[in-house]
């Protein structure tokens, strides 16, 4: 019929129509599309702010200003001192079982530093014990294989040596001095805890004089303490003053946890300065003596009952220093009583009252050194001076 059916009334709308109809709802589809895109557009910087808070431009940057002196003072002992700092990697042999033949495994790391320009490496003994190589890198990552010089357990102490090629500046550390150290002086301790080179730690020395049992049994005596972090791994790195010299050689923590505890202890420099020519020159070091024997279990027995203090001489080695100076050994007197012989009460003025008194105070000493003797004989003091071998 040509026409379109629009309603109930039967009425018909042209075929035209219909297709502008249909023209202009799209048209006002497609702009009301255009016009919500475009409110959204506008509006989405209001709704994000209203939502998520403002965009996320870089803010600016507030100028840092200058540092602190004491930053500036830290930065350069590090930057100073690490060149001297090495990282040092061991090995052990491991045989195997089923064909009886060795391959090296590695055992442990640790710390060291360059004692001279000749390439002699300082670590703990500890730190290379039992092992049947070594190896020591270097700040730059240069690594070179070390050949183990000597040692001293006594004072947890090794040197080791490596062959570095010509043209190659090591730097060795400078060396102060830990007779004038004060607690609460300034340390900085710089090594590769846990396998983490070139770490530094700060602290204060936090005691002196402290007594700790060396990995050989005996004390080792007047230990620095400190609480700058020492870690496995910092054994046998330096312990620096505010100079940036060498003041102690870090060793051990106090560690009831098995977790640092703020409590770490480094050797002396005067000691290490004392025995390590001593390990390079000899492979060993050479302690002073004077041939004097003692127990200090019967040394006390014997002193008790006197109320006396100090170290009972039993006797003296043939040919000693001490048997040529006529120290008194103790005698048995008519009806099995003990007379005393001669009880030592001071080295160079350091009090004795045990062995390990004696042993700490002739560490002091070098071979052909006068030591001066405070000794009680018969119950009234005498001096003597005895030429240490």
């Amino acid at each position: 019929m040509g026409g379109v059916l629009t309603g109930k009334d039967d009425m018909y709308a042209p075929p035209g129509e219909v297709r502008q109809i249909r023209r202009l709802g799209c048209m006002m589809t497609v702009l009301t599309s255009l016009l919500a895109v475009t409110l959204l557009f506008y509006a989405w910087p209001i709704i994000r702010g209203y939502f998520y808070g403002p965009p996320g431009n870089p803010r600016p940057i507030t100028p840092r200003g200058a540092l602190m002196d004491v930053e500036k003072s830290t930065i350069a002992i590090f930057k100073s001192a690490s060149p001297s700092v090495a990282f040092i990697t061991t090995e052990t042999l491991q045989r195997n079982p089923f064909d009886r033949t060795f391959t090296e495994v590695p055992q442990g790391s640790g710390s060291g530093f360059i004692w001279d320009e000749s390439g002699y490496v300082v670590t703990n003994f500890h730190v290379i014990q039992n092992s049947s190589s070594a190896r020591v890198i270097l700040y730059d990552q240069t690594s070179y294989a070390a050949s183990i010089v000597g040692t001293s357990p006594e004072h947890d102490l090794a040197v080791l040596k490596i062959n570095v090629p010509a043209g190659l500046h090591l730097v060795p550390i400078p060396i102060g001095t830990s007779s004038d150290l004060q607690v609460g002086q300034s340390v900085f301790a710089i090594g590769n805890p846990f396998g983490l080179d070139q770490t530094l730690t700060t602290g204060v020395i936090s005691a002196l004089k402290r007594t700790i049992t060396g990995v050989a049994g005996n004390p080792i005596e007047d230990v620095i303490q400190t609480d700058a972090s020492i870690n496995p791994g910092n054994s046998g790195g330096p312990l620096l003053d505010s100079a940036g010299r060498l003041v102690g050689v870090t060793t051990a923590i106090y560690a009831p946890s098995g977790a640092w505890s703020g409590i770490g202890f480094a050797i002396p420099v005067d000691s290490a300065n004392r025995v390590i020519p001593d390990i390079i020159r000899t492979g060993h070091y050479v302690r002073a003596r004077l041939g004097i024997h003692y127990i200090d279990d019967i040394s006390r027995r014997l002193l008790a009952p006197h109320g006396i203090e100090g170290l009972a001489i039993l006797g003296t080695a043939a040919g000693s220093p001490a048997q040529r100076a006529g120290l008194i050994s103790p005698q048995q007197a008519p009806g099995g009583s003990i007379v005393l012989g001669d009880v030592i009460q001071k080295v160079n003025g350091r009090v004795i009252k045990s062995g390990t008194d004696l042993a700490a105070a002739m560490d002091l000493v070098r071979p052909g050194d006068v030591v001066s003797l405070t000794i009680l004989r018969d119950g009234k003091p005498l001096e003597l001076s005895i030429k240490a071998e």
